[in-house]
């Protein structure tokens, strides 16, 4: 995974007053913290943090002071009404050869067997452990030719080299569900509905 360069200012006020000023100015502030570190509390560019987190678990090489250290996004707090705002980043400092546990999104290929079948996510995305400068941006799973019944597995996923399921191995991860058919109204109420009309 590609590291993004970002800077970041070290900054000393806090509360909700402050943080709408940082916002104002097209910045987001957040937390840095991990490795029994005191958390240090950084106003990261907003634009430029957004293009970033369009990649899951993105790799981050932070320029905070003059330090550089990686980090990785752990809680993202988004703006509920406007898009594309950000409110707060947590990250978490990582380094080369470290082990992180990660969120990973799961897609699908492939096309289910024919019939009137739904696809069910049961998981949107799989908690695997990777080293923190290789997390996979995600995993994917074949659907095809599964029919109503058919579920896939923790186990069943292929992970990337390096990577490791954080997970009981038989979660369910995905399953294919029978669509239900629209009952048919019974004999007598079709005879009473007919008889009203």
């Amino acid at each position: 995974m590609p590291e993004v360069k970002l800077s970041a200012e070290t900054r000393t006020e806090f509360g909700k007053g402050a943080a709408r000023r940082i916002r104002r100015e097209d910045k987001v502030p957040g937390v840095l913290y991990g490795h029994g570190a005191e958390p240090v509390h950084v106003t990261l560019p907003g634009h430029d943090l957004l293009m970033a987190l369009r990649t899951p678990n993105v790799l981050i090489s932070l320029d905070v002071d003059g330090k550089t250290q990686l980090a990785i996004p752990k809680a993202v707090q988004r703006d509920a009404l406007r898009i594309g705002i950000l409110k707060h980043v947590d990250l978490l400092l990582v380094r080369s050869g470290e082990k992180v546990t990660v969120e990973i999104p799961v897609h699908t290929e492939g096309e289910l067997a024919p019939g009137s079948n739904l696809l069910e996510h049961v998981l949107n995305t799989l908690p695997v452990e990777a080293e923190a400068t290789h997390i996979p941006t995600e995993v994917t799973v074949s659907i095809a030719g599964l029919d109503a019944g058919a579920s896939i597995l923790a186990k069943d996923i292929p992970l990337p080299t390096g990577s490791t399921l954080a997970i009981d191995e038989d979660a369910v991860v995905i399953q294919v569900l029978a669509a239900q058919a629209e009952e048919a109204p019974a004999e007598g109420a079709a005879d009473d509905a007919a008889a009203e009309a």
